[in-house]
């Protein structure tokens, strides 16, 4: 057995306690998914460009308001699932609620946005959003490509029912819910060659 995999055995078996303790220790993030902690690997130029993109333009939109915009070194846990993710964005309304005792560790995100990886984008468009939908606060997704100008926006309607839109083109804009805000791409996608 190689060490690699002995490892991955172990990892199968923590607790959430050993979770964080051995992710404060760690160089390199790991999402957490029943006992299960899983390597997130190294993003792209333009998976970093994008983010970078997305968080000047929601936070200097949204400065002095309710709504704070956060990287992706701030772990969503999702109690239900038994999960910690860190989305590549994240915005709360109002004050943080943390995980007890702790503060890299959010339970009240209203907005969560994922630049799509070719190796994760089925996952976050479905089971991810799926537990992300176990948070109450929890009102609206953005899914932002990196192979080309385009968002596909979730968010819950007045109903209680998940709707969605996508919106493609550089000369195009995302309206989103959250602070009543227009995204356009050209700025998210600001810097970023197709």
């Amino acid at each position: 057995m190689t060490a690699s995999i002995a490892a991955q055995l172990i990892a199968a078996s923590l607790t959430p306690d050993e979770y964080r303790a051995l992710e404060e220790k760690s160089e390199t993030r790991h999402e957490y998914c029943d006992g299960v902690s899983i390597p997130m690997t190294g993003g792209s130029y333009r998976h970093s460009q994008i983010i970078t993109n997305l968080i000047v333009l929601l936070a200097t939109a949204w400065a002095e308001t309710e709504y704070t915009v956060h990287a992706n070194d701030l772990r969503v846990w999702l109690p239900e699932w038994q999960t910690g993710t860190y989305p590549d964005v994240l915005v709360i309304t109002g004050e943080p609620r943390f995980t007890e005792n702790r503060t890299d560790e959010v339970l009240n995100p209203t907005l969560i946005i994922e630049v799509l990886s070719p190796s994760t984008a089925d996952y976050d468009r479905t089971k991810k959003f799926s537990k992300y939908c176990s948070i109450p606060e929890f009102r609206e997704y953005l899914l932002v490509a990196q192979e080309e100008p385009a968002i596909d926006r979730f968010w819950l309607g007045e109903d209680g029912d998940w709707r969605w839109r996508r919106t493609e083109g550089l000369t195009e804009t995302c309206s989103i819910a959250t602070g009543n805000l227009a995204l356009p791409l050209s700025k998210i996608y600001r810097s970023v060659s197709f």
